[in-house]
């Protein structure tokens, strides 16, 4: 086994996730640590889960986001995982969509991620490993009226990953990209019951998946198992946009 594999194997590396504080985000932190690894979380207002460095971050700041990373590096060491998560939504038809509307979820979703990549490129670059996983949407693959702003952020995800993969692949640092379906978060309980329930129908596998089954695609991409999976987009989605 080369050193390589050793330092990713799960348990003991340094992960960072941003958006931990709740639903997938949360699940996809508290999975890691489970393995033993260290692990922190980005928010806004804090309320990142039990052992896990909860640092404040706004995505759309790069400030922040070079600060964030600092402090990571600095208690826990340089990040070698990083789980793109942070995201937001501002819904609404097209011809109701406010330059402002558009600006602010791509700059979160899109250019935020842009920003986290590129700063955690650095460190793994000189370490010559790295796992970066972006969170993306069934949404971005299929699109969805009133979410013009939403999939074309989550789309710009897959490309953004798959041109990092070309780019850092030969120093053995994976750039791969999860599609959450409908999951059972925050986010899906506004919905009305008559609107969830039309979802469901829509799912092949009936149901809406658990944050929990998000994260386990997430901890596998950043295994050893997964050490040859790069530029891959991973649906958990039960089906629902399967052929896409």
């Amino acid at each position: 086994m080369t050193d390589s594999q050793q330092t990713d194997a799960p348990g003991g590396r340094t992960v960072l996730v941003t958006g931990g504080n709740r639903g997938i985000g949360r699940a996809i932190a508290e999975a890691f640590l489970a393995q033993g690894d260290r692990v922190a979380v980005t928010t806004r207002n804090g309320g990142g889960p039990e052992g896990a460095l909860d640092v404040r971050c706004d995505v759309t700041d790069p400030e922040q986001v070079e600060a964030a990373f600092a402090t990571v590096e600095s208690e826990l060491g340089p990040v070698e995982v990083l789980v793109a998560n942070a995201g937001i939504t501002k819904d609404t038809l097209l011809l109701r969509m406010s330059e402002d509307d558009w600006s602010a979820v791509v700059e979160t979703n899109l250019t935020g991620t842009y920003r986290l990549v590129k700063r955690a490129a650095k460190g793994m670059l000189r370490q010559r490993r790295g796992r970066i996983v972006l969170i993306s949407s069934v949404v971005g693959l299929l699109g969805s009226a009133g979410q013009v702003n939403y999939a074309a952020s989550k789309s710009g995800l897959v490309g953004l990953a798959r041109s990092v993969a070309r780019e850092l692949g030969s120093r053995s640092i994976t750039a791969n990209v999860v599609a959450p379906g409908f999951v059972e978060t925050d986010m899906t309980e506004v919905l009305t019951d008559a609107q969830r329930e039309t979802i469901r129908t829509q799912v092949p596998l009936g149901r809406y998946a658990r944050p929990e089954e998000v994260a386990g695609a997430v901890t596998w991409l950043a295994s050893e198992q997964a050490a040859y999976v790069t530029g891959a987009v991973i649906p958990v989605d039960g089906g629902l946009g399967m052929g896409h």
